[in-house]
């Protein structure tokens, strides 16, 4: 998302969100950094898989397979990937070139995780430069220099 926000000081301010596909390294989420990694959700994702797909092969004939129990595998096998898709991180940036000496250029960067908290502070960023000239101190964006 590209949005343009006019600060109550007058300046132009560009707000942008996009999606991480790689974890940025974050502080305060440090205990995943000494986690197993991907591996582990692999695997389990093919032995669920494999257990789905030989419940289906080794079913005999005479069995009529419900279409809700195919429905709930396929949600059981989605759901993972599903939710790791809409849990990504999201960088958040806010800048402005600067007009004068009085206002010189100011870069925020944040990172935020899920797609609807992404939309969300990016809403509350856009509502503080335009009531305060500036992003929230104490919000996910910090200034960088």
């Amino acid at each position: 998302m590209n949005r343009a926000v006019r600060g109550s000081d007058g300046r132009k301010w560009n707000l942008r969100t996009s999606i991480e596909w790689s974890d940025p390294l974050m502080v305060d989420e440090w205990e995943h950094d000494v986690s197993g990694g991907r591996s582990p959700g692999v695997v389990m994702s093919s032995v669920v898989l494999i257990l789905v797909v030989a419940f289906l092969v080794w079913t005999p004939s005479e069995v009529l397979i419900p279409g809700w129990l195919v429905l709930a595998l396929l949600l059981l096998v989605l759901f993972f990937p599903v939710r790791w898709l809409l849990r990504r991180p999201w960088s958040i940036i806010a800048e402005t070139p600067g007009d004068t000496d009085e206002h010189p250029p100011e870069r925020w960067v944040g990172v935020v995780r899920g797609t609807l908290t992404a939309r969300q502070e990016g809403a509350r960023v856009a509502r503080n430069i335009e009531v305060y000239a500036e992003p929230d101190m104490n919000g996910p964006l910090q200034p960088v220099e």
